[in-house]
């Protein structure tokens, strides 16, 4: 009972067949064997390549359907946005019943398409683009933050010891806050 371990050994057992009689191959066989230069790694090397252009086509074929779905629906959604819709009949009610600064309003929403939103945006860019900025640095805030920088990297151990350049840059920005609330208040 004690002769055998409780727990399974991790080692892998091997089993050897051995056979009464001699194993004899036909000569075809042994010299096919011999004539083939493929190896385990060449054989996966080509069944890898082979899933791969099976792949490639399929994703192929994939993407040209759904090229032609999207297209498909794109022409369908355009032919929608071009028929107008036929109003309900709460709709026409609602209508005879509101003011006319409503029916305009409502005028203007239907009448607003993607091309209209785009071009609308469009102009406001080249609005903004054109647009002059009418703020320029002041000398003396540019001149005191550029010392405070040159403090810091000089100093960049000890930036405690840029105190008078930290101060000069905190006593130029409320000299401009102070102009900017004088400007407002008038």
């Amino acid at each position: 009972m004690g002769a055998e371990n409780s727990k399974p050994s991790n080692e892998v057992a091997q089993h050897v067949f051995s056979s009464d009689a001699p194993v004899r191959f036909s000569n075809e066989l042994v010299d096919s064997l011999q004539r083939n230069t493929q190896t385990d790694s060449i054989r996966s090397k080509q069944q890898e390549l082979q899933y791969q252009t099976r792949l490639t086509s399929e994703l192929e074929k994939l993407r040209e359907q759904e090229t032609q779905n999207f297209s498909k629906l794109s022409e369908t959604l355009a032919e929608e946005a071009e028929r107008p819709s036929e109003p309900t009949l709460a709709d026409k009610l609602s209508d005879a019943t509101s003011s006319s600064s409503t029916l305009a309003e409502k005028q203007r929403q239907k009448d607003m398409s993607r091309d209209s939103v785009t071009k609308e945006i469009e102009a406001l860019k080249k609005k903004l683009q054109g647009r002059k900025r009418i703020e320029q640095v002041d000398s003396a805030l540019g001149k005191a933050k550029e010392d405070v920088a040159t403090c810091l990297r000089l100093n960049d151990r000890r930036p405690l010891d840029c105190w008078k350049e930290v101060a000069t840059f905190k006593r130029e920005v409320g000299r401009l806050e102070k102009e900017f609330v004088e400007k407002t208040i008038r």
